[in-house]
């Protein structure tokens, strides 16, 4: 019986360590720092109605920054992920290839068992708590209690009030104190990088986006945007632009996933997914198929040059490069 795919760490990364403060393996200093564990807490009133339009208004809560070494981060989550209630929304934050959106947020809208969350927290551990790439973490709404370990490592706790005690609680088992800097690797100058070993002839381990595939199912997590608009991260609407799509689909019951990469234009995210759809129906042999198990693993935007310098590689034709308001497909194949 052949194991499971699982995340590994790359041995060969030496563990960067200032003045005894174990870093993670994925973001370290470049420049000088004096590291401080502890952490700072300050006071954040109630929501207004406009803040979220897909949460309920978060409540009057304590926040707290918490910097602590690389060797004491995953048992003092595993402390803080024991306030949590028996259900949870999940988080995933990912240093993605979007060129117009730094950091791909995913978020689950369906509760998820806490045990699913802590599991899947175990099972990939190397890669949420090491990487250099992503952040996650978990939130519940009653009570309202919200953990988020970023990608520079950052352990970021809100909580309504009455849970305060048992947070500082938990911070001062770990010797950890309230101090005005607190100061990790993201405090000078630094580095991310990625951490796990995956090479192309070791199947049974997984790249970190096979990783975020995993979590997406396990803990039904969905791209945190609005997927009719088309917007940067400053809120400038970009219209239609390329994309790199990657899409997966199921064409028979029980039977893996097979995938599929696509090239093409479109305005918006939902666009995207029904070109894509449409692509698909026309080259599986059962188009019916279609509408059990499709789905996108990915979706980036790409500039022109990108798109230029993709379709070059892939040998591809652009057809009318002056046509950049017409959606199109430029490009699909089969992945083995």
């Amino acid at each position: 019986m052949s194991k499971p795919p699982m995340a590994k760490v790359d041995e060969s990364i030496e563990r960067p360590v200032v003045e005894g403060m174990r870093f993670p393996l994925g973001v370290y200093p470049i420049d000088p720092v004096q590291p401080r564990a502890g952490y700072k807490v300050l006071f954040e009133a109630a929501d207004s109605d406009d803040v979220a339009q897909e949460w309920e208004e978060w409540p009057d809560r304590y926040v707290w920054d918490i910097v602590v070494g690389a060797d004491r981060l995953r048992p003092l989550c595993a402390s803080l992920f024991m306030l949590l209630p028996p259900r949870v929304f999940p988080i995933v934050d990912i240093l993605g290839h979007d060129a117009y959106r730094e950091i791909d947020p995913y978020v689950a809208y369906e509760l998820v068992p806490l045990d699913v969350f802590v599991d899947a927290v175990r099972r990939y551990g190397d890669f949420l708590y090491e990487d250099g790439l992503c952040g996650f973490g978990a939130m519940s709404e009653d009570p309202f209690f919200y953990v988020l370990v970023d990608e520079h490592k950052v352990v970021t706790v809100r909580a309504e009030p009455d849970m305060r005690e048992r947070v500082e609680r938990i911070l001062a088992a770990f010797d950890l104190a309230e101090i005005e800097n607190p100061a990790g690797a993201d405090a000078v100058a630094h580095e991310h990088r990625g951490v796990l070993f995956a090479p192309d002839d070791r199947p049974e381990y997984l790249t970190s986006d096979e990783v975020v595939e995993h979590l997406k199912d396990e803990w039904r997590l969905t791209l945190n945007i609005d997927p009719e608009s088309n917007t940067d991260e400053s809120g400038k609407d970009i219209g239609m632009c390329p994309w790199r799509c990657l899409v997966r689909t199921s064409p028979a019951i029980d039977t893996p996933w097979t995938y599929a990469d696509l090239v093409l234009r479109a305005d918006c995210l939902a666009h995207v997914e029904e070109l894509a759809t449409e692509e698909l129906s026309r080259h599986l042999q059962d188009p019916e198929t279609i509408d059990r198990e499709t789905s996108l693993v990915f979706a980036d935007r790409l500039s022109e040059h990108d798109l230029d310098q993709l379709l070059a590689e892939l040998q591809v034709d652009r057809m009318d490069p002056s046509a950049t308001d017409v959606a199109a497909v430029y490009f699909f194949r089969w992945l083995p």
